[in-house]
């Protein structure tokens, strides 16, 4: 499992995290990297922070759940190196549930946090009943009273260009950084569409020129993961 890698921008390393609270997304098996061995959990992020060098002033932290998944001493860890390493931006990435915690990270790492929402789609049908993110929130406003960023999914049967387009408007229109991934099939029974992927890749191709948009072809693109 890669773990670490440097993006144009910053540092990202890939943590180990406890169980994430909710686990039932329909299109996710990335919880499989959750541990309740916190031993291990802590041992892993250890060294894996190792290879933070602070080049980039800028270190994105991501895991399989929420950042208030990763245990106290992993936490640390992480406040430690921000310090050491001198770096004065943090991103960090949390499920809806969490909305009004957030200031507690930002008091305890004490630096600009660019907070992350994975809302897959601002279609609430979509979202919560075939996704089953348990994310009800009423519109975009709500998401940008917490969260700083939000990460779109694209190319899941049963997506439509409408949807998509609105999706993508809504993020640009609203927030300064965005993330869309391109849906890769797992060991779930969602399934990707290849025909409204490849109308995304066409249609959309200038989201790539973008430095505050990050589109993902591939769950690795980011340099971590497997």
């Amino acid at each position: 499992m890669q773990r670490y890698s440097v993006l144009p921008n910053r540092e990202i390393v890939l943590l180990k995290s406890k169980p994430c609270f909710w686990g039932k997304c329909t299109f996710c098996d990335y919880i499989e990297d959750n541990s309740i061995n916190l031993d291990q959990i802590n041992a892993i992020n250890k060294d894996v922070l190792k290879n933070i060098t602070g080049s980039k002033k800028s270190l994105e932290v991501i895991n399989s759940g929420s950042c208030f998944e990763l245990p106290e001493t992993t936490l640390q860890y992480i406040k430690n190196i921000v310090v050491e390493k001198n770096i004065k931006t943090l991103y960090l990435e949390s499920h809806w549930i969490y909305k009004d915690k957030l200031n507690e990270m930002r008091d305890f790492f004490n630096i600009p946090i660019i907070f992350k929402i994975g809302v897959e789609t601002f279609d609430n049908e979509f979202r919560n009943t075939v996704l089953n993110k348990n994310a009800h929130f009423s519109d975009v406003t709500e998401v940008k009273m917490h969260f700083d960023s939000v990460c779109l999914m694209v190319g899941i049967v049963g997506q439509t260009k409408e949807m998509i387009k609105k999706d993508i408007n809504l993020l640009i229109s609203n927030f300064d950084y965005g993330t869309i991934n391109i849906f890769c099939e797992n060991n779930t029974s969602i399934k990707k569409d290849p025909s409204i992927i490849e109308w995304f890749k066409q249609e959309y191709k200038y989201l790539e020129s973008m430095p505050n948009i990050d589109v993902l072809y591939e769950n690795t693109d980011f340099g971590v993961g497997d």
